[in-house]
This record gives C-alpha cells, sequence and structure tokens, in this order.
C-alpha cells in the first residue's frame, strides 16, 4: 500500500526478481545440486545488487544454504546424483577443480565471506572485491561438486581416480 505522502500506488502483484527468490523455500530436502543452484543464484545475485536491504537478505539466504549444505555433503549421494557424476570414459586432468582444496574447506571459505558481508563492517571498495571473492568461491563450489567424480567400469562404479568405490559420499 502506499502511504498518505506518496504519488505511487503499491502494485502487490508486481515483485522483483530478489523478491521472489527470497520467498522460494529453502530446506533439507533439497538435493546437493538444488542447493549449488540455490546459492549460485543467490551469489549472482548479490555481486548485481546494491541494495543494502536486499544484500543483508540474500546473504542470509546464501549462508543458510551453505549450512544446510553442511549435512548434505556428509550425506550418502542419491543415486540421480550419482548417475549424473558418472560418466564412460574420462581423462582425469578435464575435471579438476582449480584450487587443492577439499569441497567442505571450500564451502567454509564461502561461510565465511559471507559472514564478513553480514558483519557489514566493510568500506564501499572492500565490499566489492568481497562480495567479488564470495561470486568466484561459490562459482568454484558448484563448478567442482558438479564435476564427474565416478566413471563406470562395467563391474561397478569407481572414482576417477580409479580407486573402487563401497559407499558414496
Amino acid at each position: 500500500m502506499a502511504n498518505a505522502d506518496s504519488n505511487t500506488i503499491a502494485r502487490p502483484e508486481i515483485e522483483s526478481a530478489i523478491t521472489m527468490q527470497l520467498k522460494t523455500p529453502l530446506g533439507a530436502t533439497h538435493d546437493l545440486f538444488q542447493l549449488l543452484d540455490g546459492c549460485q543464484r543467490d551469489a549472482d545475485a548479490l555481486i548485481e545488487n546494491d541494495n543494502n536491504t536486499e544484500c543483508m537478505a540474500l546473504c542470509g539466504r546464501l549462508l543458510a544454504g551453505l549450512e544446510v549444505m553442511k549435512g548434505t555433503l556428509k550425506a550418502p549421494l542419491p543415486d540421480h546424483l550419482i548417475k549424473r557424476l558418472t560418466v564412460n570414459n574420462i581423462n582425469a586432468d578435464d575435471y579438476r577443480c582449480p584450487i587443492s582444496t577439499d569441497s567442505e574447506t571450500l564451502r567454509e571459505y564461502c561461510v565465511a565471506l559471507t559472514i564478513v558481508l553480514l558483519n557489514h563492517q566493510e568500506s564501499a571498495e572492500q565490499k566489492a572485491h568481497i562480495t567479488g571473492m564470495l561470486f568466484e568461491m561459490v562459482n568454484l563450489l558448484v563448478d567442482d561438486l558438479k564435476a564427474p567424480r565416478f566413471i563406470d567400469t562395467g563391474e561397478g562404479l569407481a572414482m576417477i581416480s580409479g580407486e573402487k568405490v563401497s559407499v558414496i559420499h
């Protein structure tokens, strides 16, 4: 609703893309790829946004997604994701993460950068750099976790590195 001093009419049926994104449910029922997609959308929106309130909301949502992901990374992968992460032929060098750390550490880096932004103590220039770094780290995390990990040997699954797989996390 418009306030008494306003000459604009409120139009509740028109919502910003950010508002709709923030209303999208987020929870433990999401699989790893759904969480990654949500975090990537939040990071994309964050880097393009100058509205302080929306940035804080996006940071809060990104942090929530990263925290839900913490448990998801420890759980066994569902069959449909195993299929998406499995290839028949591979050159192992094609699927190397550009940084030499595990996905949980990379997730923690994203959490730390998000918390720095939520604390809101940085200068405008620092905020731009931190937001850019967070955007890059989230995209690295997404690329790393969506990269093929398994090869179908005909006798079962093996890690791309060659070791046999018994339980898949």
